[in-house]
């Protein structure tokens, strides 16, 4: 019998996963200065894989160090969601038909018994199905485009998308919303219609744009969930 090896989670790995959720979930404030050493107390990891974990938060683009100074939570601009939802568009817009017609059936289905299953839960009150379904469903349609270049682009700003997400979905009338164009999104997935799947998916990112810079505007400051 071959018995599968146990791959661990290293600890500059799990410094990451942490530090990204504290980030993209407001419980870290941006323009807050994180004290390194204090973290690495509180987690039980060394100065060596916090860095590696840091320095990937920096790719991410989710903190900014400087010089003498130490690193922080970086701010979100109208800029920054200009661009990020401009590269999600011309992303998505490809990739949703694509993967209209290349999307096993079976997929399909699951993510739409996902997005019916975050409805009920916001229905009652709770929202982080939403949130689960809501990356679930547009990186697998990135997965079964075909294009593994492009879902290597799409990896590359998934923090940040994943950070925008959240702090763009402020109001329950927001989530619902964009719950609505999911259904319109899977629905004509299923029916095989890529232009009508092509053309929801672009709408969906149009208002997540508009949404998010509203409260951006709203705020008068970086945007913080």
């Amino acid at each position: 019998m071959t018995v599968p090896r146990l791959v661990t989670e290293s600890l500059a790995d799990r410094a990451y996963r942490v530090l990204r959720a504290e980030i993209t979930h407001g419980r870290l404030e941006q323009g807050e200065r994180l004290d390194v050493t204090a973290i690495g107390e509180t987690m039980g990891v060394s100065k060596t894989p916090l860095r590696e974990a840091l320095s990937r938060l920096e790719g991410d683009q989710l903190v900014v160090t400087r010089p003498r100074s130490g690193t922080y939570v970086a701010h979100i601009t109208a800029d920054d969601i200009d661009e990020m939802c401009g590269m999600r568009k011309a992303i998505e817009w490809f990739a949703t038909r694509e993967a209209t017609l290349r999307m096993p059936d079976r997929v399909k289905r699951d993510l739409r018994e996902e997005i019916v299953a975050a409805d009920e839960a916001m229905t009652r009150g709770d929202h982080e199905p939403f949130f689960v379904s809501d990356m679930n469903l547009h990186r697998t349609i990135v997965e079964h485009a075909g294009n593994a270049r492009m879902l290597a682009v799409r990896d590359s700003i998934e923090a940040y998308l994943e950070w925008l997400r959240i702090a763009g979905a402020n109001g329950t009338h927001r989530s619902s919303g964009a719950a609505a164009r999911h259904h319109e999104i899977i629905d004509a997935m299923i029916d095989g219609d890529a232009d009508r799947a092509q053309r929801a998916a672009a709408v969906h990112v149009d208002e997540v744009r508009e949404w998010t810079l509203e409260d951006f505007r709203v705020t008068t400051r970086p945007i913080a969930t």
